[in-house]
């Protein structure tokens, strides 16, 4: 299958920000999508704007820290659309802090979503890849992956294990999978600052005015890594600001 057109397409965290974006603009270039997120209300929001287009999805309302989520998403796509051809996982949670400050919830918080949502997506979409002989894992991780800043250890940690885990999974795929790891830089999201002290939020929203992508940008990004033959596997695309160091 050539192109977006067509093509059945899961995306976690895609209630807002870079998942809400990509949905549209792969709804926009005929993909059929299913859509994961924990606020239903907010996915129900994205879901009608793509069918007020003329195009199609459906919501799901899943946590990607539970396998069982995860599993009915993917089910929902084979349910209702007969197969899985691309998961793309983007859920995500920012919630940075110093070391000192001991926010040892939200260190959790980002080692199950970032981490173990991962692989509970690729337990739950690897079984129908190779039942079908065909399937693409999209993986979001960020530039904190490749640098790392105060006070983003944690975080950091986490994204990085988030690219290690897509090189390994796409050495692990042999020919008929295809694997990418897109990291976003500095992105517009609701996100930045989001959970943070009132200083580090306060200096990431102070950064993301100055600098920050739209969505759309990363959106493009996994359209284009989607949108490739069937041979060609884009394995890495990292987009940021050019104004960001």
């Amino acid at each position: 299958m050539l192109g977006v057109e067509g093509k059945v397409v899961a995306i976690t965290g895609a209630s807002s920000g870079i998942g809400a974006a990509t949905a549209v603009h792969l709804a926009e270039k005929g993909a059929r999508l299913v859509l994961g997120a924990r606020r239903g209300d907010r996915l129900r929001d994205v879901v009608d704007q793509i069918e007020e287009r003329g195009g199609e999805a459906i919501g799901v309302v899943v946590d990607v820290t539970s396998r069982d989520d995860l599993r009915r998403l993917t089910d929902t796509a084979v349910e209702r659309f007969g197969r899985l051809d691309v998961l793309v996982s983007n859920a995500g949670t920012m919630a940075v802090s110093a070391f000192d400050e001991l926010r040892q919830d939200d260190w959790d918080a980002m080692v199950a979503t970032h981490i173990t949502g991962l692989l509970n997506g690729i337990g739950a979409a690897l079984p129908v890849f190779r039942r079908q002989g065909s399937g693409h894992f999209v993986n979001v991780a960020s530039t904190a992956a490749y640098v790392v800043k105060s006070p983003q250890a944690v975080y950091a940690a986490t994204k990085a294990a988030v690219k290690v885990l897509t090189e390994g999974l796409r050495q692990e795929s042999g020919p008929d999978l295809r694997v990418t790891l897109v990291s976003p830089g500095f992105t517009n999201t609701e996100g930045v600052g989001k959970g943070a002290s009132p200083e580090v939020a306060a200096a990431f929203i102070r950064q993301r005015d100055a600098m920050a992508i739209p969505p759309s940008a990363i959106a493009s990004a996994i359209g284009y890594a989607i949108e490739q033959p069937a041979g060609v596997d884009i394995s890495e695309i990292v987009v940021r600001p050019t104004a960001q160091g």
